[in-house]
C-alpha cells in the first residue's frame, strides 16, 4: 500500500479559457472543482492504475466540508484530520494553447496539536505500508523537523519514503535520508541557489543533490524528463516530443507512477520510466487531468532511458 500525506491541501478551481492575454478581455469556456495537493493527487493516479492507496490530509472549516465531499467522489480511501481553520483554495487558469497560470493561497495555520494528530495517523498507518509519499507544501506555523520525523519513522518501521516538496521542507527532507527526494528544476534551484539551464547543470543538480543525504534523487525536467541519481550511477530518461495542453500536475504524476511501478517490481530505471510516461501522457491532457494505466503504457512504449554519460 502507498500512503500518501498532503500536509497541505486545497480546493483546486480550475478554469479553461479560450486565451490568456494582457489588458484585453477573454472568455471562460469551463470551470470545475475538485480535492487539490500533491498527495491527493498522487492517490488520484495511484488509483486508477489499480494500485491500492490511501490518503491523509488536514480537512476544516466550510472549504474543508467542501474537500472531503470531492475527495469521497476520487474512489480511493481517505483519513482526513479535522483542524480548525479553512484549508486553503487554489486557482488554476488554462487556455486553448496551454498556457497556464497557477496561483495558491499559503494555507491555514497549524496548531501543535493538530500536527500531533496528523503524524498519529500517519503513524497507524506505517504497518500496513510499503511506501510513505510526504508531498506538497507546508503550510506556516509547521516546525522544521516535522519532515524528517515522518520520514524517520517510516524507516524504522521498514517503509520506503519519497519527499515531494520544496523550500525549507525539502532540505530538511533531503538530509534525513529519504529513499527518494523528487524536486522540479525550480525546486532544485532553489534549493541549490543556482540556475540550472544546460544539460550539465541537471547532471550536476542531481549529484549535489545526492551528496546531500538522499538514497536517490529524480529531478523532474517537464518537457525534457527526468535525471534520476543513485549511488550505482544516473540515468537521463526522455518522452517523446509531445503537443502539451496542461503540464499542471505532471510532476505529480510522475511521483505517483514512479511509486506504483516501485510496488509492481520495477527496478529504478524502469520505474522512472514508468514515472515520465505518466508525466507526459498527463500534460498531453486537457485542464488538470492524470493520464490513465492505458494511455500511460502507450506512452512508456515511447519513452527513452539510457545511462548518463
Amino acid at each position: 500500500m502507498i500512503l500518501t500525506l498532503t500536509v497541505n491541501p486545497a480546493i483546486d478551481h480550475n478554469v479553461t479559457a479560450e486565451r490568456l492575454v494582457f489588458e484585453d478581455r477573454a472568455y471562460i469556456l469551463a470551470t470545475h472543482e475538485s480535492a487539490g495537493g500533491r498527495g491527493i493527487n498522487a492517490s488520484c493516479v495511484i488509483h486508477s492504475f489499480g494500485g491500492k492507496t490511501l490518503a491523509i490530509a488536514p480537512c476544516g472549516g466550510e472549504s474543508g466540508q467542501r474537500f472531503r465531499a470531492l475527495v469521497g467522489a476520487c474512489g480511493f480511501p481517505a483519513e482526513l484530520v479535522e483542524i480548525r481553520n479553512e484549508i486553503r483554495t487554489n486557482l488554476t487558469i488554462t487556455d486553448r494553447q496551454g498556457l497556464t497560470v497557477k496561483l495558491n493561497q499559503p494555507g491555514p495555520n497549524l496548531s501543535g496539536e493538530e500536527l500531533a494528530r496528523i503524524e498519529a495517523a500517519v503513524v497507524k498507518r506505517l504497518a500496513e505500508a510499503d511506501w510513505l509519499m510526504l508531498c506538497g507544501s507546508i503550510p506556516p506555523g509547521v516546525p522544521s523537523g516535522f519532515v524528517p520525523k515522518l520520514i524517520r519513522l517510516a524507516h524504522e518501521r521498514g517503509v520506503k519514503t519519497l519527499v515531494d516538496t520544496d523550500g525549507a521542507a525539502l532540505l530538511e527532507g533531503v538530509e534525513a535520508g529519504p529513499t527518494v527526494v523528487a524536486p522540479n528544476q525550480q525546486e532544485a534551484e532553489r534549493l541549490l541557489d543556482t540556475a540550472l539551464i544546460t544539460r550539465n547543470h541537471f547532471l550536476e543538480a542531481a549529484t549535489r543533490i545526492l551528496s546531500l543525504g538522499a538514497q536517490s534523487v529524480i529531478l523532474s525536467l517537464g518537457s525534457r524528463g527526468a535525471v534520476g541519481a543513485t549511488a550505482k550511477g544516473m540515468i537521463e530518461v526522455v518522452p517523446p516530443r509531445i503537443e502539451a495542453v496542461c503540464p499542471i500536475g505532471s510532476g505529480d504524476a510522475l511521483a505517483a507512477a514512479f511509486t506504483w511501478a516501485m510496488t509492481q517490481g520495477s527496478d529504478f530505471t524502469d520505474a522512472l520510466r514508468w514515472g515520465v510516461a505518466a508525466g507526459t501522457a498527463s500534460a498531453c491532457l486537457p485542464g488538470l487531468r492524470f493520464a490513465e494505466l492505458a494511455q500511460t503504457r502507450e506512452m512508456y512504449e515511447r519513452v527513452e532511458a539510457r545511462p548518463a554519460r
